[in-house]
């Protein structure tokens, strides 16, 4: 007898913590006299690559230059790493997993120091 081949399970969504850099674009609503911003972002996928696809083209969407995208993982991975997640954190993370979406938690505008004049 043979048999007959189980079905695969179906990759359950986690959610990823991402910092991503992004630079200037018209129209991409950041402060005046900013060069870009770092945003924090909690995204949904079933593996990083997807959280990370998902939000630079959610960021594109809203008009926004991302430039950079570093991964920080899982809430798993980053309590195994020794992180600290406060629970505002972990709700918005939560948020992010129920709703299926990318959550932009903070976002940190770059300035240029040159711009200072004597």
């Amino acid at each position: 007898m043979t048999e007959t081949p189980k079905p695969k399970a179906a990759k359950r969504q986690q959610v990823y913590t991402l910092l991503v850099d992004v630079g200037r674009k018209d129209g991409d609503g950041l402060p005046d006299g900013s060069t870009g911003a770092a945003l924090i972002c909690y995204a949904s996928g079933v593996d990083e690559a997807e959280a990370v696809r998902e939000t630079v083209a959610i960021l594109k969407q809203a008009d926004l230059a991302p430039l950079d995208v570093t991964g920080y993982g899982t809430l798993d991975e980053r309590l195994a790493e020794g992180h600290e997640v406060p629970d505002e954190e972990r709700e918005l993370m939560q948020r992010a997993l129920e709703e299926n979406a990318v959550i932009v938690a903070q976002m940190t505008p770059f300035y240029d120091g040159d711009d200072d004049e004597a």
